[in-house]
């Protein structure tokens, strides 16, 4: 399985702004809790991310965006091997 670095990279461009992302309702951010949740509470692969967005309705980028918000918003954080873990909800 491969790793999601470049994605991941891309979170750090956006992971300074602790607003939800434009367009992505409450309930989108809900569904993606549940969809984190349901995959171990975490995010590394390609077909991790591939699982959420199925689960959640929501685009790539929009996944991406949804996954900086958490973590720059404190609830998520880096995995050391990559990927992240959120640590909310069902997570903590």
């Amino acid at each position: 399985m491969s790793r999601i670095f470049p994605a991941l990279g891309l979170l750090g461009l956006t992971a300074a702004c602790a607003l939800p992302p434009e367009g992505v309702s409450e309930a989108a951010l809900s569904r993606y809790d549940a969809a984190v949740s349901s995959l171990g509470c975490t995010i590394v692969t390609e077909p991790d991310y591939l699982a959420a967005g199925i689960q959640t309705g929501l685009t790539r980028e929009q996944l991406l965006e949804v996954t900086a918000y958490k973590l720059s918003s404190g609830a998520a954080e880096r995995l050391p091997d990559g990927g992240i873990k959120l640590t909310t909800g069902a997570c903590a």
